[in-house]
């Protein structure tokens, strides 16, 4: 069966690192697929999987060209009325978790056996060692107010009588303005390499995820791939990625996201309790291999 991708441009884009790049990327590779970054080259009658970020109007004519199949990360909801006319016409649909399959069943009627799910993988990484304080923060996202960098740099504004740092790793250019507003409670690195990311993971005590939207948050499991816990906000998709691995709270609600913190900082023992739980939730994990059998099993039944 040959796989015809339809890929954002920048998928490989550095200094746009992103979640759903990444799936597109190894799912891409997974499959050996044909890559396009439009539905026009592909040729009549071919399997196109198309990336729901590139869902226009114009892809309702295509569904009738080709065997149109959409892999939906996030759905773009009101902000694109004609998606729903898409997802109707295709062949079928991907999700990339539970939430989301939910969220296109209810929200645009979709028949449930057009819409199936294929969860990101992780790739395995050493333990983390931690400190004894947990005093080490990460976030790791683009800094937008998509992923609550605001509402975070609120709760750390709350920790000032305790010791600790926070580091946010992720573009600083899709929303420069915002991102320049920030403050210096977070320290923004940018983007980083992959190793470069890698030597920060090791470094952490505890991954910090203030996200407004997400549909499964693909940090979540990078952070507990290394037995590093979680607190995260409860949004889309994160509680089943997250399982018992840390602690979710409220959106937009740095007050208690700042007792989360504090709570960590202060605790030894619950410090103990949730890095055991992220070591517990560290062997449930799956690989991308599971991911691309899942994404061909998919497109093998929506044929």
């Amino acid at each position: 069966m040959t796989v015809h991708l339809v890929l954002p441009a920048g998928v490989d884009d550095p200094a746009r690192p992103s979640g759903g790049n990444v799936y597109d990327r190894r799912v891409a590779d997974g499959l050996g697929a044909v890559e396009h970054t439009s539905t026009a080259t592909v040729p009549d009658g071919a399997l196109a999987l198309v990336d729901g970020l590139l869902t226009t109007p114009d892809l309702v004519a295509e569904a009738g060209r080709l065997r149109l199949v959409v892999l939906v990360h996030l759905p773009l909801g009101p902000d694109a009325p004609w998606e729903r006319d898409v997802l109707r016409a295709a062949a079928g649909v991907i999700a990339t978790s539970r939430w989301t399959r939910t969220w296109l069943v209810e929200g645009y009627g979709l028949a449930p056996d057009r819409v199936l799910v294929a969860e990101p993988g992780v790739d395995p990484a050493p333990v983390a060692p931690g400190t004894p304080d947990g005093s080490a923060l990460l976030a790791v996202g683009a800094v937008t107010p998509l992923k609550g960098y605001d509402v975070l740099a609120a709760a750390l504004a709350r920790l000032g009588d305790l010791d600790w740092t926070c580091r946010g790793v992720g573009s600083l250019d899709v929303e420069p303005a915002f991102a320049a507003a920030l403050g210096d409670a977070v320290r923004l690195t940018g983007p980083l390499t992959r190793s470069a990311l890698e030597a920060t993971y090791a470094e952490a005590d505890l991954l910090v995820l203030a996200s407004r939207a997400e549909t499964y948050g693909m940090v979540v499991t990078e952070a507990l791939a290394r037995g590093i816990p979680v607190v995260a906000t409860d949004v889309g998709g994160v509680r089943e990625t997250l399982g018992d691995g840390g602690v979710l709270v409220p959106p937009e609600d740095p007050a208690a996201l700042a007792d989360a913190l504090r709570t960590w900082l202060t605790h030894a023992g619950r410090r103990a309790d949730l890095r055991a739980a992220a070591l517990r939730r560290r062997e449930t994990l799956t690989g991308w291999d599971r991911t691309t059998g899942l994404v061909a099993d998919a497109l093998e039944a929506l044929r």
